[in-house]
């Protein structure tokens, strides 16, 4: 059975997410078909594990998503689910395309996260695990209590590109530093990149 961990959310107790983590996928193109195809049954967020540095980012684009879900008056969905707008929350940018692509599983991607919201009663932690084990062909692995484990697989070259992250800072519209790179002036590079990328995320979702 695939190990799913139950995330609760503040403010979103009543909205549990299911968050499940495998490695060494060889079905991702099958997946990814069943995603292009909207097939109901596989209605989730499926993220490249390559592009997931720590828990936190995942949790702010689920906070993000879950409050454009519950309040579409005030912060209506750009994208047509909720587990596609969790993948467009994550990317630096309003490119939802672009979005999909970079931070979305591709025919190619051999450790994936898959990220279910319980919004209705049927969806448990027992039923994600069970179809997950059905669905992914791959070794499952534990996200870790409150999903501490998710930045196991991150490539923070990847990262860096897609955040415009270098020695020299973040480039912003016009090829201008907006962000200021603490990389090189810490000692923790992954706390550091945390910050720059939570903030790039909370600007675009403002």
């Amino acid at each position: 059975m695939a190990q799913v961990r139950t995330i609760l959310l503040p403010h979103f107790e009543d909205y549990p997410v299911q968050v499940a983590m495998f490695k060494d996928v060889t079905n991702a193109s099958f997946l990814r078909s069943q995603l292009l195809q909207a097939n109901p049954d596989f209605d989730y967020a499926f993220l490249d594990a390559a592009m997931i540095l720590s828990p936190l980012p995942l949790f702010l684009a689920i906070t993000l998503s879950l409050h454009s879900t519950l309040s579409p008056a005030t912060s209506p969905l750009r994208t047509r689910t909720p587990h596609s707008e969790l993948v467009f929350r994550l990317h630096p940018n309003n490119n939802i395309g672009e979005s999909y692509r970079k931070f979305g599983i591709s025919d190619d991607t051999t450790n994936l996260i898959a990220v279910k919201f319980s919004l209705t009663p049927d969806v448990t932690n027992e039923s994600v695990a069970k179809h997950l084990s059905e669905a992914v062909q791959g070794v499952s692995v534990d996200v870790g209590e409150d999903g501490s484990e998710l930045g196991l697989f991150a490539d923070l070259s990847k990262i860096k590109k897609i955040y415009k992250v270098n020695d020299g800072g973040v480039k912003g519209k016009g090829g201008k530093k907006g962000v200021t790179d603490q990389v090189g002036t810490v000692k923790d590079e992954r706390s550091a990149l945390e910050n720059i990328i939570m903030g790039v995320m909370t600007l675009k979702g403002s």
